[in-house]
């Protein structure tokens, strides 16, 4: 058994850590509140924009495509966007959205490439042994939009020009505090949505339909992209204040034991003292009678 001053000096270390996981909750659900607030405010709209697309995608053509990044055509090469988190500490999420990768990537039969955006996710990309072509790390908590715009002009160029045939997102979507899902979504081509009755009509775009859907289709993706790192960020910081929260509560839970570790140590010692004086005293006090 550990003598008592071992244990005074592991509750010690266990309080310490448990102050600074105390302090990491603190700081997450600050940073957590703040990517809520963002990440709610502009779901309604992004979700909007992805209906405008697929609608878009669903209109009729008279044996044409009415813009590239409608096309749907035979798939030779992947592009899937991994966003995971930059940092540690946040629970089991990173490992969850990298087990949807590893799967989404079983599952296909041409190759994929990676655009990995968080340290996390391109760490285990290299070495699972995955073809990275980019890698976006460091994002800040809040990115302005100009910091995603060259992550989706990238996917966005290579899917016109062809370097792929299909673009993929894996993310983590944010539900709530506790619920954080990975989620697989493709983006390009857009699929189109089922029409119905006055839905199938064709609509007349002015002034053509390869200006306007050029500015509406690549902008609306961005969007996506944006929206999807917005709810990596919430799932990001949401985790790590469960994890912190469940940390710290760990800590205080172990301080409690080993402090009732201590106490059995401490009494077992004073007993063992008293015993040795004891036993002492009667020694010398038959040496005495002895002697006597």
């Amino acid at each position: 058994m550990a003598t008592a001053r071992e244990i005074q000096r592991r509750i010690r270390s266990v309080t310490n850590i448990g102050q600074v996981t105390r302090a990491m909750e603190a700081v997450s659900a600050s940073k957590m509140r703040r990517a809520q607030e963002r990440t709610l405010a502009s779901r309604a709209y992004a979700e909007r924009a992805w209906e405008i697309l697929t609608y878009l995608a669903s209109q009729p053509a008279a044996g044409e495509v009415l813009h590239p990044l409608l096309e749907e055509r035979t798939v030779r090469n992947t592009a899937l966007l991994v966003i995971t988190p930059d940092r540690g500490l946040c629970g089991g999420l990173p490992t969850n959205v990298i087990r949807e990768v590893v799967a989404f990537i079983s599952r296909q039969t041409t190759p994929v490439r990676i655009v990995s955006i968080g340290r996390k996710g391109s760490d285990f990309m290299l070495r699972y042994g995955a073809d990275i072509c980019a890698d976006f790390s460091g994002l800040p908590d809040q990115p302005p939009l100009k910091e995603v715009t060259p992550i989706a002009r990238l996917v966005i160029d290579q899917f016109l020009d062809g370097t792929f045939d299909q673009i993929c997102l894996i993310y983590a979507n944010f539900v709530n505090t506790m619920v954080q899902r990975p989620v697989t979504r493709q983006l390009m081509p857009i699929e189109p949505a089922i029409l119905e009755g006055a839905g199938a009509v064709a609509y007349t775009i002015e002034p053509d339909p390869e200006t306007v859907l050029g500015e509406v289709l690549e902008g609306f993706t961005v969007l996506q992209i944006y929206q999807a790192i917005l709810d990596a960020q919430a799932s990001e910081h949401s985790a790590r204040m469960v994890a912190m929260r469940a940390a710290t509560e760990n800590a205080e839970a172990l301080v409690e034991d080993l402090t009732l570790t201590y106490n059995r140590a401490r009494q077992e010692a004073i007993t063992k003292e008293l015993l040795d004086i004891a036993g002492g005293a009667e020694a010398l006090s038959k040496a005495r009678a002895m002697t006597g």
